[in-house]
């Protein structure tokens, strides 16, 4: 029962929303899976079941009224338990981050105060759902710079246009899956190489083999890879209309959009979740199921053509389905219950989003294994809710 009473507080079967949003970052940036891409993940579990833990510790005295089933007014845990294993969580989230990099530990934190913000402060205020679409693109953005940064250190090449990057011609490491016929980014030299732990000469970690093995599942690993070299760039070569800060803090230009449309879907979740317990809101079930539409539309239609086109389109088909349908029968119907289904309709419907992202990002297979884990997520959702 005590366990239980943990996997409801923290939404265990929500947790399956979260790895694809660092394998949707890495996929975007052009970066395949590594080291930091586990770290990033683990990070990002960590912070996502603290906010869930101080979700309900913040709540405390409304869900005695509103929710008196929930762990803490039931009785079952301790404000102090929650509280605790709140700050427990956010401090592994941060150690597990800072070990991908500064870079990554930036992030960590701009998410860590972000989910504290919205907990204890925003959640009640017009900007609640805006700071939960800042929360889940922060949380992209860390997977593709853990990434970007892992490879960089371990012998990827140099952003073009920095000191070291002028003395050679950087390449970006393409998966084998990919129809592209080059990256986006080898015009500017925005790409990164990538080079195996075990070629260098050092004894792979545990994370290391997680990394190889998760590539691996999705065709990136075990067979050759396309390496296209750009063109040589000056010193002042970069990202046109990236803003030098961000350019500076590692985030990479490509993992821009897939943040933005996730941080989009969370917000229109958010927006309706809203009036789950009471219900009676047309309007906001409406809007999400038109947003829903738009963002189908642009993930389901990537630039290149090729096997990633089509298994992004087919992809963002399943995501319109899953959270267009939920939105559609609150809208009709925008009872409490059916306002309830809506915000798990939108929760689940995150996994077919992420994939959808990672193969309009030029890794189909990724996208697929993403995938896999919707089978995981319906089954535990069956014992635990995810809201």
């Amino acid at each position: 029962m005590r366990l239980r009473a943990w996997a409801e507080l923290l939404r265990v079967s929500a947790l399956f929303t979260v790895p694809g949003d660092a394998l949707a970052g890495a996929a975007s940036a052009g970066v395949r899976p590594n080291r930091g891409t586990a770290l990033a993940v683990g990070a990002s579990l960590c912070l996502y079941e603290a906010g869930m833990a101080l979700n309900d510790w913040a709540d405390r005295d409304e869900d005695a009224v509103e929710r008196p089933h929930r762990p803490i007014p039931s009785g079952r845990i301790t404000p102090k338990a929650a509280l605790t294993a709140a700050g427990a969580l956010t401090a592994t989230g941060l150690f597990l981050a800072s070990r991908a990099g500064r870079p990554t530990l930036a992030l960590s934190t701009a998410l860590a105060a972000t989910v504290w913000a919205y907990d204890l402060r925003l959640k009640h205020t017009a900007a609640g759902p805006a700071a939960m679409g800042a929360a889940r693109a922060l949380d992209v953005l860390m997977g593709a710079t853990a990434t970007l940064s892992t490879s960089r250190r371990t012998g990827g090449t140099p952003p073009a246009g920095s000191a070291a990057g002028r003395s050679r011609t950087p390449s970006v490491v393409v998966p084998r899956d990919s129809a592209v016929s080059a990256p986006r980014g080898a015009a500017t030299g925005d790409g990164w190489g990538s080079a195996s732990a075990a070629g260098r000469g050092r004894t792979p970690t545990p994370l290391d083999t997680l990394a190889s093995r998760l590539a691996g599942s999705a065709g990136w690993a075990g067979g050759p890879t396309e390496v296209y070299a750009s063109r040589r760039a000056g010193p002042s070569a970069g990202p046109p209309g990236l803003p030098a800060w961000l350019a500076r803090s590692g985030v990479p230009r490509g993992a821009l959009l897939a943040a933005g449309l996730l941080g989009v879907h969370t917000l229109a979740v958010t927006t309706v979740s809203r009036r789950e317990v009471y219900g009676g809101s047309v309007g906001a079930p409406v809007a999400a199921l038109a947003v829903t539409g738009v963002l189908a539309g642009v993930v389901g239609r990537p630039r290149d053509p090729g096997v990633g086109a089509v298994v992004a389109g087919g992809l963002a088909a399943v995501y319109a389905g899953t959270a267009g349908r939920a939105f559609l029968h609150a809208a009709l119907n925008p009872s409490p219950q059916l306002t309830q289904r809506a915000v798990g309709g939108g929760i689940r419907a995150m996994i077919p989003f992420q994939a959808a992202l990672a193969a309009r990002g030029g890794a189909p297979g990724i996208g697929l294994a993403v995938m896999g884990l919707v089978p995981l997520a319906r089954k535990l959702a069956k014992r635990v809710s995810v809201t």
